[in-house]
């Protein structure tokens, strides 16, 4: 979490179904080829699905623990500027978790964030795989 908050990935917006996470285009994440870093990329897309899941994850009985099992991105055009990734799976996260509590057994959910320009044109797609488990 350090180095997302250091590359200046910022949490814009959240509800029970969306959020949006932003990562500017800046020294700290920058790459030699003047194009947001992918790896910054990566942790914005990964904190828009996270948020969402944590928020889920809120006081629940009992507690479930989550973990990221994979991780997938597509590029589709240098970042250039602030790329705002969105998530808007709340619901699906919703179900996940309490089927895992339901079952007891480890459930799985690939997660999509979409990051996209201030103009909203499309810089890249990231499929998280999280995996959640009720902890008895």
């Amino acid at each position: 979490m350090p180095s997302a908050y250091f590359s200046g990935v910022r949490v814009k917006e959240i509800s029970e179904e969306a959020c949006t996470v932003s990562i500017p285009y800046k020294w700290f994440s920058r790459n030699p080829f003047r194009s947001t870093y992918f790896a910054c990329l990566a942790m914005a897309a990964e904190m828009s699905t996270g948020a969402l899941a944590m928020a889920c994850l809120y006081k629940k009985k009992p507690a479930v623990s989550m973990l990221v099992l994979n991780i997938r991105g597509e590029y589709f055009k240098k970042a250039t500027g602030t790329t705002l990734f969105t998530c808007s799976m709340g619901e699906a996260f919703r179900n996940c978790v309490n089927r895992a509590i339901e079952t007891g057994e480890a459930q799985a959910l690939e997660a999509v964030s979409e990051g996209r320009d201030t103009e909203g044109n499309i810089i890249a797609n990231f499929t998280i795989t999280w995996s959640f488990k009720a902890r008895v």
